[in-house]
C-alpha cells in the first residue's frame, strides 16, 4: 500500500467538509472595498489607522500597493487620505483627525456603529455601562472611547461576580460584535442575576456573521475528526471558532495559511472540517484545500448553511468620488 506525502494512504483517502457560511462578512467586504476605491481614486499612499481587518495576507497585499497601516494619527502627514478601520475608533481620535486636517474615510462596520449608538443612548439615560468584550481589542477600545462616563469591560462570569457599580438600578450593557450569542450567554446571564434591573440590547444586535459562522462549526462538529480554521492569530472571531471546535471535543487548529498545515495532524480516512474567520479571504481557503489534496484528500463536500445577503453601503464620499475632511 503506497503512501502519499505525510503518510496518508492512497487507498484510504481523507474527506473535507466545507463549512457554510465562512470567510468574509459584509463589514469586512465593505472595509476592503473602501481601501480599494481610495487607492483607485487618490493613489498611494493611503493611510489606515490600525489594521483594516485582522488578516495578515490582506494587509500584506495592501502594503505592497502603497497602503500604510499606522497605530497613531501622529504618524500620518497632515492632509493625507486616512481610513479608520472596520473596528471603529474613539471620538477623541476623530477630533484629533479634524485638528490635523486629515482627509478621512470611515470604514467602521455599521454593526459596530450600531453598538456605539446604543451605548450612547444608555449614557443619555444616565446608566453606568458594562461592555462585554476583550480588553485591548480595537473594537472595544473604540466603543469605550465613544462613552464619556465610566465603562466596565469584562468577559467572564468571575469578573461579573467581582463587579462593583454605583447604582445597580441604572446599569446597562452592550457587547463586542465579534462575540456571538453563545460567547456572551453565560456572562449576560450572570449580569442579569446580579443586577436584575440591568438593561441590554436585543439579541438582533449581535453580529449575524459571527453567529452564523459558529453555527456552521457546531453543525460540523459531530461529523468530523479534525477542524481547521483559516484566520490570523489576532482575529477574535477566528479564535472563537477554533475554541468552539475544541469545546466540542474535536482537535482544532487555527491556521494563517496552507503553510501552517502539519502532516502529522492527518490520518487515513479522516474527515476534516474546514472554515474561515470573517476576515479571511476565500482565496486562502482554496489554497488550504489545494494543499490538503496533496496530503491525500480525495473529496470536498460543501455543507448547507445560512445564506447571507447583507450588503452595507459604501461611505457617500467614495461613491461620489470626493473625500470629506474630518
Amino acid at each position: 500500500m503506497r503512501l502519499c506525502s505525510g503518510g496518508v494512504t492512497e487507498t484510504e483517502p481523507m474527506q473535507v467538509l466545507l463549512a457554510s457560511p465562512r470567510g468574509f462578512c459584509a463589514g469586512v467586504d465593505r472595509a476592503i472595498e473602501i481601501v480599494e476605491r481610495a487607492l483607485a481614486l487618490y493613489g498611494p499612499p493611503v493611510y489606515v489607522l490600525h489594521e483594516i481587518v485582522h488578516n495578515r495576507h490582506v494587509l500584506d497585499d495592501f502594503r505592497g500597493r502603497g497602503v500604510r497601516f499606522v497605530e497613531d494619527l501622529a504618524e500620518i502627514p497632515e492632509g493625507s487620505v486616512t481610513i479608520f478601520s472596520a473596528h471603529g475608533v474613539a471620538g477623541e481620535v476623530e477630533a484629533r483627525g479634524r485638528a490635523r486636517n486629515l482627509r478621512v474615510i470611515d470604514a467602521t462596520c455599521p454593526l459596530v456603529t450600531k453598538v456605539h449608538l446604543q451605548a450612547q443612548r444608555y449614557e443619555r439615560e444616565a446608566r453606568e455601562i458594562v461592555l462585554v468584550g476583550h480588553p485591548g481589542h480595537p473594537e472595544v477600545e473604540g466603543t469605550r472611547g465613544r462613552i464619556r462616563g465610566r465603562v466596565h469591560v469584562l468577559s467572564t462570569v468571575e469578573e461579573v461576580e467581582r463587579l462593583e457599580v454605583e447604582d445597580p438600578a441604572h446599569l446597562a450593557y452592550v457587547t463586542q460584535t465579534t462575540l456571538s450569542v453563545d460567547d456572551t450567554r453565560e456572562v449576560i446571564a450572570a449580569l442579569e442575576r446580579r443586577f436584575p434591573l440591568i438593561k441590554g440590547p436585543e439579541l438582533a444586535d449581535i453580529c449575524y456573521a459571527t453567529q452564523n459562522r459558529q453555527n456552521a462549526v457546531k453543525a460540523l462538529s459531530d461529523r468530523i475528526d479534525l477542524l481547521l480554521v483559516v484566520g490570523s492569530p489576532n482575529s477574535s472571531n477566528s479564535n472563537r471558532l477554533r475554541e468552539l471546535g475544541a469545546r466540542g471535543g474535536v482537535p482544532s487548529h487555527l491556521i494563517d495559511s496552507e503553510l501552517d498545515l502539519d502532516p502529522a495532524w492527518f490520518r487515513p480516512g479522516m474527515r476534516i472540517g474546514l472554515t474561515a474567520g470573517a476576515s479571511a479571504p476565500e482565496a486562502l481557503v482554496q489554497r488550504v484545500l489545494e494543499r490538503l489534496r496533496a496530503l491525500g484528500v480525495a473529496g470536498v463536500h460543501a455543507m448547507e448553511g445560512d445564506r447571507e445577503s447583507v450588503v452595507f453601503q459604501l461611505p457617500r464620499e467614495l461613491s461620489a468620488g470626493e473625500i470629506v475632511r474630518a
